[in-house]
């Protein structure tokens, strides 16, 4: 039996039929955008953002990745007095709380979501969980970018009758790893799907993800794994692609 990330994109769309993915916006939105335009004659990106002040052009994606970046400031997840283990320089409330917004479009319309980092923390924000702010002081090996400012790089175990597991086709694997906060309480109706080797949540998914609309949240970014053919970029780049074509075949009218 062919697994989700196997299948054949079908036939290329006219113009008109173009995928549409909205990627929030970064500071490193162009290395997201560059990644989900792997297939370029059949993908658009809109940049969504608050700054860009565009949150209605959501209407007419298809899926959407929610980006690295800033810390979420801990009072959306009533813990305030953990603000002072965030980066202070790099917190924005604004962006929380669009990219919340954006949640509740893609729950209310059942737009495949892939989060990514940030986007995995946000998410798991959104349905209630709360956050380690500074893995480190919480006594876990550092999961920060290395001495050099590369990459991290570490395995992860991924629980073998997990959603995640079926696209991936693997139970372990090697990601690249860049942040300092991380899933602590799960969010309602979500799932650690994957860990690190000392425990920390690599990868969430929804409790019954077969039967729902497409939420992948991971902390590992696949737009910049060294190995471009790992299972934990492509394989989760065609599933995503594939779900946000879906969505679009079967929505054929833009939402208004």
């Amino acid at each position: 039996m062919l697994h989700l990330a196997q299948l054949p994109l079908s036939k290329t769309p006219t113009m008109e039929e173009k995928i549409i993915i909205g990627v929030t916006d970064c500071s490193k939105f162009e290395l997201y955008s560059n990644w989900v335009l792997n297939y370029e004659e059949k993908i658009e990106v809109v940049q969504l953002g608050y700054k860009q002040d565009n949150f209605d052009a959501i209407k007419k994606c298809h899926g959407i990745v929610l980006t690295g970046g800033e810390d979420v400031h801990p009072h959306f997840y009533n813990c305030p007095e953990y603000y002072e283990y965030c980066y202070e320089d790099d917190v924005d409330e604004q962006r929380d709380a669009f990219e919340f917004r954006v949640l509740a479009y893609t729950e209310e319309h059942g737009i495949p979501v892939l989060g990514i980092c940030r986007g995995m923390q946000v998410g798991n924000v959104y349905f209630g969980g709360t956050l380690i702010p500074d893995i480190p002081v919480w006594g876990k090996f550092d999961h920060g970018k290395m001495p050099d400012k590369t990459d991290r790089y570490h395995e992860i175990v991924v629980n073998p009758s997990s959603w995640l597991n079926g696209i991936v086709n693997t139970d372990r694997g090697l990601v690249n790893s860049n942040h300092h906060q991380s899933t602590d309480r799960v969010g309602k109706g979500l799932v650690v799907s994957a860990i690190s080797v000392d425990g920390i949540a690599e990868a969430m998914e929804r409790l019954h993800a077969t039967k729902l609309p497409f939420l992948l949240f991971v902390q590992w970014h696949p737009e910049r794994l060294k190995d471009v053919q790992s299972p934990f970029a492509q394989n989760i780049y065609s599933a995503f692609i594939q779900a946000a074509q879906k969505w679009q075949a079967n929505n054929p009218l833009s939402i208004v």
